[in-house]
């Protein structure tokens, strides 16, 4: 499995009107430290594939803008506000309130 099919299966698995930050992804993908591979895979996403990319979003509890997403920032925060995830007036999630608590999976061996 190549390291963007194991990112995809996270995201799959991140619960509507929940989100998940891009280390906690790579880090239940079994690639610590690699938040950074997150994002490249998941802007190669077409915004109606069957994966839930908006449910990402940065440590600080923001949605990561760019100016090469050509206005998706937006989308990504009207799609999370439709499944009830509210935004503070400084555009911040509150990542105790909706972050996905999901387990890190042991690796074998590990116990």
């Amino acid at each position: 499995m190549s390291s963007y099919d194991a990112i995809y299966d996270v995201v799959r698995q991140i619960p509507r009107g929940q989100v998940a930050t891009y280390g906690q992804v790579a880090d239940l993908a079994n690639l610590p430290g690699r938040a950074r591979l997150v994002g490249y895979a998941l802007y190669r996403v077409a915004p109606d594939a069957d994966i839930p990319w908006h449910r990402v979003i940065n440590a600080r509890g923001e949605i990561s803008e760019s100016p090469v997403r050509f206005g998706s920032d937006h989308f990504q925060r009207v799609l999370l506000e439709a499944e009830g995830v509210i935004f503070s007036a400084h555009g911040k999630v509150n990542l105790r309130e909706y972050r996905w608590q999901a387990e890190i999976p042991l690796e074998p061996g590990d116990a």
